[in-house]
């Protein structure tokens, strides 16, 4: 079995800042064929290069595919939507949640 830590013990101090962020994708438009990628840039105000997203929820069952982000610039997270399924997958629009985290060390 897993060792499990919840609460804030668990990232009280690893992080110097952190940014909640929600926001309205559409996939849609870029249709992932099998083993393919599709991804979009969202602006997040004073995020820098070393920053680090912790996890990307979506408001829609992403059907085998992953998503999953990174500061690529200051001010930009691309999130990424990974394919890993079979088949083409066509996303509705959702919102997506991430949190994206300063380290302190």
């Amino acid at each position: 079995m897993a060792t499990v830590y919840q609460g804030v013990k668990s990232l009280r101090g690893a992080f110097s800042e952190l940014w909640l962020v929600t926001e309205t994708v559409n996939f849609a438009n870029a249709a992932t064929g099998s083993g393919t990628f599709a991804s979009v840039d969202i602006t997040v105000p004073n995020v820098a290069m070393g920053d680090v997203v912790l996890g990307v929820s979506a408001g829609v069952d992403t059907i085998d595919a992953v998503i999953g982000g990174a500061v690529t610039a200051a001010n930009i997270v691309t999130l990424t939507l990974l394919n890993n399924s079979a088949g083409a997958i066509d996303l509705a629009s959702t919102t997506l949640k991430f949190v994206v985290g300063r380290p302190s060390w």
